[in-house]
């Protein structure tokens, strides 16, 4: 199962769009998880009328409109491991523990929030990973988005991609 996993994409207040490689790698994708702060329900929609499969949560910086179509946490199992979307987890110190609390029953969680591409493992296997912002890439040298691949309960070919590069 390919996997494409994008947050922070504040649409249209950073970028008027997606970047034109961000929607290949949607058309290309089995499952796109989004973690938040897509700012503008227009996004959602083109994102469902595109993509295969879309499973997001809302983030800090969306409205009524996102969070009557969004949950706070999305939940999925894909190729046999148990994720979950959400946009912020606090501060970075002390993240693995915490989240890894927080999320017992979870393989895989994908988070936003800070724009900072994040890829650690918790004590007791709990993989975490943050994608970074297509879009705003703040004080990163570039915009990122994750690509992966889950299948058998493995989560593998995890692939941090540079937009543009």
């Amino acid at each position: 199962m390919r996997l494409l996993l994008m947050a922070d994409t504040h649409v249209p207040q950073r970028a008027k769009d997606l970047p034109t490689e961000l929607w290949e790698a949607v058309d290309a994708a089995d499952v796109v998880l989004h973690a938040g702060d897509w700012v503008d329900v227009s996004l959602l929609d083109a994102l469902e009328a595109r993509a295969a499969r879309v499973i997001g949560c809302y983030g800090n910086n969306d409205g009524p409109a996102l969070r009557s179509r969004l949950p706070e946490v999305a939940r999925a199992e894909l190729g046999g491991l148990r994720f979950a979307v959400i946009h912020e987890t606090g501060q970075a110190t002390g993240r693995e523990a915490r989240c890894a609390a927080r999320f017992p029953d979870v393989d895989v969680l994908v988070f936003g929030h800070s724009h900072i591409p994040w890829d650690t493992v918790a004590p007791g296997g709990l993989r975490l990973l943050n994608p970074g912002s297509p879009t705003d890439r703040r004080r990163q040298p570039c915009h990122t988005y994750l690509t992966a691949l889950a299948d058998g309960g493995a989560l593998t070919e995890v692939t941090l991609h540079r937009v543009g590069g």
